[in-house]
């Protein structure tokens, strides 16, 4: 996907990191997509700093991680934030463990192959669902909820009338209800 405010293609630095760990490709990835993604985990109730060192180590899932990306699968900023969105559950669900004076002792358990496996099943549908929308829409939706933008901001951006934003994103979300159900 390319953005339109800067023309920056994502993929094509993708691609650089992948291919030759292209620190400066990452670079600018880094600098565009790690406010966004903090600013998503705030909204999704974590604390600043809870979101800032989630960020980082999203970003450092995605410097490691860079061969799994497919575009043909997600844009970038899908991708990244699935990434983003799987790290937060995660640390919900560290949260929830027992305090240290209540562990039992011995081996580790092994994540549930089941929930792991669904969890993956769903965020796969969730990126066909995005794939099969109309690119008017998607890129609507990638703006607006991985790119934490108001709906405000991307009528500014894109210069279309704020009705028209707020029909597309009802629209997409609509589209994506039925696909996911």
């Amino acid at each position: 996907m390319t953005d339109k405010s800067d023309g920056t293609d994502w993929v094509a630095l993708m691609r650089a990191i992948r291919d030759h760990r292209d620190e400066a490709a990452f670079a600018k990835l880094f600098q565009h997509f790690a406010p966004k993604v903090k600013g998503f985990l705030m909204k999704s109730g974590s604390v600043a700093s809870q979101a800032e060192e989630c960020a980082q180590d999203v970003m450092a899932t995605v410097w490691q991680k860079a061969h799994l990306f497919d575009p043909s699968r997600a844009s970038v900023a899908t991708w990244i934030f699935t990434i983003a969105r799987n790290r937060r559950i995660d640390g919900l669900r560290k949260d929830r463990q027992p305090e240290p004076e209540d562990l039992v002792w011995g081996p580790d358990s092994e994540p549930d192959q089941a929930d792991v496996y669904e969890m993956q099943q769903e965020n796969d549908r969730l990126g066909r669902a995005i794939a099969r929308l109309p690119e008017a829409q998607r890129a609507l939706i990638e703006r607006a909820f991985f790119g934490d933008l108001t709906h405000r901001e991307l009528a500014a951006e894109t210069g279309l009338p704020l009705g028209t934003i707020k029909s597309r994103i009802r629209l997409a979300l609509d589209r994506l209800r039925q696909h996911m159900s």
